[in-house]
């Protein structure tokens, strides 16, 4: 080779380096936690896939407790919990806990003799028959409250079904009962786990789907069931209550009693985000929904991971993106609010 034939292969080396795009090194995201929220992250993460194709985003089912504290050791990018983090934990570690979209919870039950009617059921009597002192769907207090079907409400023990791993459904459920009914405030209160009363044939489940399959499998049984999963829950026949609210008013989880009651909290938000959505009040307001957080830590292990899970979790909360109802209503949640969406953005933006 001579000098001149060398001198310009190095040249078309040079101007190739050049003119080459960088790439970004691949970048992988582990999310972690929610059951509730599980349906959406999938149903998100597969739409986004093509906008970031050099970003991998994992998705798991671990309940809202594994979530945060897989979140706050490290171990995942994106703990999604149906609950915020306590004040204890966030003395200790903390994170941001970040409303990606507003869900609810279903209180859904096993009684062949009334089928897919929906029953009508207070925080005081569901916190008797999950403590112990409801014992038979006949009873007086659940019949006074269904004189439409209490002839057809058996003489039948009451199978109360809860989660054993550490839930946000379970830290949702467990508030509902406390602002509703004093002794369970100052008995088990709420969190993620809790210190259940022991009752005569409870059963334990894990995880939304344990839920279903342990509901369906137990006549004469109860459960809490997170609304992303009311299709299953109608395909399992099961029916599902209307609950009172603050208001006194017996409601379903719909759309627009979800959003009726997250109207009425919203502009409560602080500026961190973490409040309870439970009981809100109005007379069209469902009493148990509830902010889908991903719990984050603000200083994440490099600026890739923090560039794309920064950018990731603003499509999420985009009305023009993820928060479109294509997405939403597939799962039967609701958009944020847009002042809450504003304030998610402004906690997203501080990812480092």
């Amino acid at each position: 080779m001579n000098h001149r034939t060398f001198f310009a292969g190095a040249l078309s080396i040079v101007a190739l380096s050049i003119a080459a795009p960088a790439f970004a090194a691949d970048v992988k995201l582990l999310e972690t936690g929610s059951s509730l929220v599980y349906p959406l992250m999938n149903i998100w993460v597969k739409a986004y896939a093509p906008k970031a194709p050099s970003v991998q985003i994992t998705t798991e089912s671990t309940g809202s407790g594994a979530g945060i504290s897989q979140a706050i050791a490290g171990v995942a990018q994106i703990g999604a919990s149906d609950a915020y983090v306590s004040d204890a934990q966030m003395a200790k570690s903390p994170m941001m806990n970040i409303p990606l979209a507003i869900s609810a919870q279903q209180i859904n039950y096993n009684i062949p003799e009334i089928g897919t009617a929906h029953l009508e059921l207070s925080g005081q009597v569901l916190a008797g028959i999950y403590d112990g002192s409801i014992t038979m769907w006949n009873d007086e207090k659940i019949k006074s409250l269904n004189k439409d079907v209490a002839a057809k409400l058996p003489a039948k023990t009451i199978i109360p079904i809860r989660r054993s791993d550490g839930s946000g459904d379970t830290f949702i459920f467990s508030q509902y009962l406390s602002d509703t009914t004093p002794s369970w405030k100052n008995g088990p209160g709420f969190g993620t786990s809790i210190s259940w009363p022991a009752v005569q044939n409870e059963v334990g489940a894990n995880g939304n789907p344990g839920m279903i399959a342990a509901c369906k499998g137990a006549p004469y049984s109860i459960a809490y069931i997170g609304i992303s999963f009311i299709d299953q829950t109608n395909a399992a026949g099961l029916g599902y209550a209307k609950l009172q609210n603050k208001d006194g008013v017996f409601v379903l989880p719909t759309e627009q009693t979800i959003k009726a009651a997250a109207k009425a909290l919203t502009d409560k938000t602080p500026t961190d985000e973490r409040i309870s959505l439970i009981d809100a009040p109005g007379k069209n307001a469902y009493p148990i929904i509830n902010y889908e957080y991903a719990i984050v830590n603000p200083k994440q292990s490099n600026a890739e991971t923090a560039t794309a899970l920064r950018n990731f979790l603003t499509w999420t909360i985009s009305k023009r993106d993820g928060n479109q109802a294509r997405f939403l209503d597939q799962v039967h949640f609701i958009a944020l609010p847009e002042s809450i969406a504003a304030k998610s953005d402004e906690q997203i933006d501080k990812i480092r």
